[in-house]
């Protein structure tokens, strides 16, 4: 399976709460990690376990995932009742159907306030 059908299942699978199906995309030994909280998860079953253990009220909404060989890089957006909106970029290493590697950069939209001395340069979103 190309990288990009990979990527875009694991979402799918993570959203339907599949976590055998996930399971099945990750590979035993793949690593995540994390760097905006400094965390790495090393394993299939601490990454299905981190993200199944999430608090429930969430749901995903792939934006966009483009590819290139065995890379793949994913955006999503993930809001959740509770705790409010969040947005990943993840990139991806997919090798014989599994994701072996990833790193993924967590955040919520308007969380990094803007300098004033750049208000004249931008425009909010």
């Amino acid at each position: 399976m190309e990288s990009a059908k990979v990527v875009e299942e694991l979402w799918q699978r993570i959203q339907a709460r599949d976590w055998a199906g996930a399971g099945e995309l990750i590979a035993e030994d793949a690593v995540v990690e994390w760097p905006v909280s400094g965390e790495r998860i090393v394993g299939r079953a601490d990454f299905l376990a981190v993200n199944s253990e999430y608090p429930e009220g969430w749901s995903i909404r792939v934006l966009r995932v483009v590819a290139d060989g065995d890379q793949a890089v994913s955006e999503v957006e993930v809001p959740h009742v509770d705790l409010g909106l969040f947005r990943a970029a993840s990139f991806w290493t997919v090798r014989d159907g599994r994701i072996v590697a990833g790193r993924e950069y967590w955040t919520s939209p308007g969380s990094d306030p803007r300098p004033e001395w750049r208000a004249r340069y931008v425009e909010p979103m």
